[in-house]
C-alpha cells in the first residue's frame, strides 16, 4: 500500500494530537525513525530529539501523560497547508491548530512540520512548535 503525503500527515495528526496514542504514533515511524522538536525548552517532557520507535513511544507517551494544554483539537477551526518539495520523499506542512479546553478557553497554536518518508512510514519528522501555555 502506498499512501499519499496527505494521508501520512493525517494519520500522524489522528494518532498523535487527536487520539494521543503513543504506540500508534511510534508505529508510523521506520524502526530507525527520528522525531525532532527543536523548539522544546530544556527539561521539557518531550525531548528535542528521539531516535527509534522505542524512544519515540516513550517520549510521546510522557508528553501525552502531562500535556501543557489539556484541551481537544478543534478540527472545524484548525487547518493546514501541505507543501510538496522537489524531493519526492520530503514534504512540509504549515498548521494552524485551535485547542478547546473544557472551561471554554480557546488557544491557537501555529507550527511547521517537515517530513521525510520511506515508503508509507515516517523516517524523520521535525516538528517546529512551542508548547502552549
Amino acid at each position: 500500500m502506498t499512501l499519499s503525503h496527505r494521508e501520512i500527515f493525517e494519520r500522524y495528526v489522528y494518532t498523535g494530537p487527536i487520539s494521543r496514542n503513543a504506540d500508534a504514533v511510534a508505529d508510523l515511524f521506520t524502526e530507525d525513525g527520528v522525531f525532532e522538536a527543536p523548539l522544546m525548552p530544556a527539561g521539557h517532557a518531550l525531548p528535542r530529539r528521539m531516535e527509534g520507535r522505542a524512544a519515540i513511544r516513550a517520549g510521546i507517551g510522557e508528553y501525552h501523560r502531562e500535556p501543557a494544554f489539556d484541551g481537544k483539537v478543534n478540527v472545524e477551526l484548525s487547518g493546514y497547508v501541505l507543501h510538496e518539495t522537489a524531493d519526492p520523499d520530503t514534504f512540509i506542512c504549515e498548521i494552524d491548530t485551535v485547542l478547546d479546553d473544557a472551561d471554554g478557553t480557546r488557544m491557537p497554536v501555529s507550527l511547521v512540520q517537515i517530513y521525510r518518508v520511506r515508503g508509507d512510514l515516517i523516517a524523520m519528522l521535525r516538528d517546529y512548535f512551542a508548547p502552549p501555555g
